[in-house]
């Protein structure tokens, strides 16, 4: 008797229809519920293995500690900026910041706040994902930090200018 060689394998294979035995939606697919679901109950506080039981899964480097309280301290800075440099003639060039400001004014700093605040959150949260399978969202952080000093940077030269 001799041995099938892989050709003739792979055309039994591929004449054997293929059948789906599954169920349930694929479980490994992100989505928000998944998100939100493993973010407040995450399953797993340790490794796999016996010998990585004492890593912590759900667990962040420092850095992006520093980089999102760094972050909300320059967005309440550049929320005080843009009052000052609105009270000296200039606009605000985020459509809807503009609107809360015209509309709600006492809303601004929340809005301003929040809408950082929810970005950092998500971005530290999948810290360790690519992003267009490209760069990990640490490095989007990172440009966020660095957007926000170049902002606080030109505020401070308009203030400066225009005062």
């Amino acid at each position: 008797m001799t041995k099938p060689n892989d050709l003739e394998m792979r055309a039994e294979l591929a004449a054997v229809p293929f059948v789906e035995r599954r169920r349930a939606p694929d479980r490994r697919r992100t989505t928000l519920r998944s998100f939100l679901r493993g973010g407040f109950t995450p399953r797993r506080r340790g490794g796999r293995r016996a010998d990585e039981q004492h890593l912590p899964i759900d667990w962040h480097e420092p850095y992006l500690l520093f980089l999102s309280l760094t972050i909300l301290l320059l967005s309440v800075a550049d929320a005080f900026l843009t009052l000052t440099l609105i009270m000296g003639g200039a606009t605000e060039a985020n459509p809807l910041l503009a609107f809360v400001l015209r509309d709600h004014p006492h809303l601004f700093g929340v809005v301003k706040m929040a809408l950082t605040g929810v970005g950092v959150l998500v971005l530290v949260a999948v810290a360790r994902t690519r992003v267009f399978r490209i760069m990990r969202a640490g490095r989007v952080l990172q440009g966020v930090f660095v957007a926000y000093v170049a902002l606080i940077a030109y505020e401070w030269w308009l203030l400066r200018t225009i005062l």
